[in-house]
């Protein structure tokens, strides 16, 4: 008698690479979620449908996808930061807005990643956190502020200072926002450089406490 039921088709076996992919993504989520502690590798290769061999294999354990996902995400967090400052040619306040939409625009493309950032990293990590990278950003604004701090009279000492100022507003913002998505990015963007140029352009030269010290 003739077997009419259609052969079962076979599983496709992922490729090395498709696997490790694979295993990036669900370890992003999972990260996001719970955060390096609360994370596990049993529960990385359960959501996978893997053993926790594979895991090990491709990454020696859940430090090192760990790491691999931070370095991808601070990787494109720096990319796109820097392509908003390339054309120094613009005005400043247009860098300074390209900049706030780019951080913006990576949150709102990359939430489970920047969520992964700015949790605590594990303890053995000494790079690519978020604090870590917000420094990185902070020197690559300092250039900017060093240039109009040296137009309009003020020590060009203190860009440092300011550029760690800006860049934090614009990070924790970042992070209130990823919880609300409103107002939109663009009228986000254009709030944040609204108070922080305007800041900028009607500083002190020389600012000091108006209640004193003590009071």
């Amino acid at each position: 008698m003739a077997n009419d039921q259609a052969p079962r088709p076979r599983s496709v076996r992922m490729t090395g690479r498709e696997r490790r992919e694979q295993l990036v993504a669900v370890g992003r989520r999972l990260f996001a979620e719970k955060g390096y502690d609360a994370a596990s590798v049993e529960e990385i290769a359960a959501r996978a449908k893997v053993s926790k061999p594979v895991v090990y294999e491709h990454f020696g354990g859940k430090e090192g996808l760990y790491a691999v996902i931070v370095d991808r995400e601070v990787g494109a967090l720096l990319a796109a930061l820097e392509q908003s400052l390339q054309d120094q040619r613009s005005h400043p306040r247009v860098l300074m807005e390209r900049a706030a939409l780019a951080f913006l625009s990576y949150i709102d493309d990359n939430e489970d990643g920047f969520r992964m950032l700015v949790r605590d990293s594990p303890v053995s990590q000494s790079g690519g956190t978020f604090s870590s990278l917000l420094s990185d950003v902070a020197r690559r604004v300092e250039g900017i502020l060093a240039a109009q701090l040296k137009l309009r009279g003020y020590p060009t000492k203190d860009a440092p200072v300011y550029a760690q100022m800006l860049v934090g507003m614009v990070a924790y913002t970042g992070q209130w926002w990823l919880e609300t998505h409103k107002p939109s990015k663009e009228v986000l963007a254009a709030r944040l450089v609204n108070l922080s140029w305007f800041g900028l352009a009607a500083m002190e030269k020389k600012p000091e406490l108006r209640g004193g010290a003590g009071s």
